[in-house]
């Protein structure tokens, strides 16, 4: 839901950048990541300071705003 509510806000002109999992297989990426955002794969696994083990899964930013670039996803 906050996916969407993102994509919502930056259709009102504000600039939305998030940084989430790379999980590409699931509907918010299909339905609002996809078609709406830019997006920047970050290469490894991130490591927050003061942390001795990396993120469980890999991430990307995020972000919303006009003008939008799409993509085509192939099925």
């Amino acid at each position: 839901l906050w996916i969407k509510k993102s994509y919502e806000e930056s259709k009102k002109g504000k600039l939305v950048v998030m940084l989430i999992p790379s999980r590409t297989d699931t509907i918010a990426w299909h339905e609002f990541i996809f078609p709406y955002a830019e997006i920047r794969f970050i290469k490894g696994r991130l490591k927050f300071s003061g942390s001795k083990i990396p993120a469980p899964f890999p991430n990307a930013i995020i972000v919303f705003r006009e003008p939008y670039r799409t993509y085509k996803v192939y099925p």
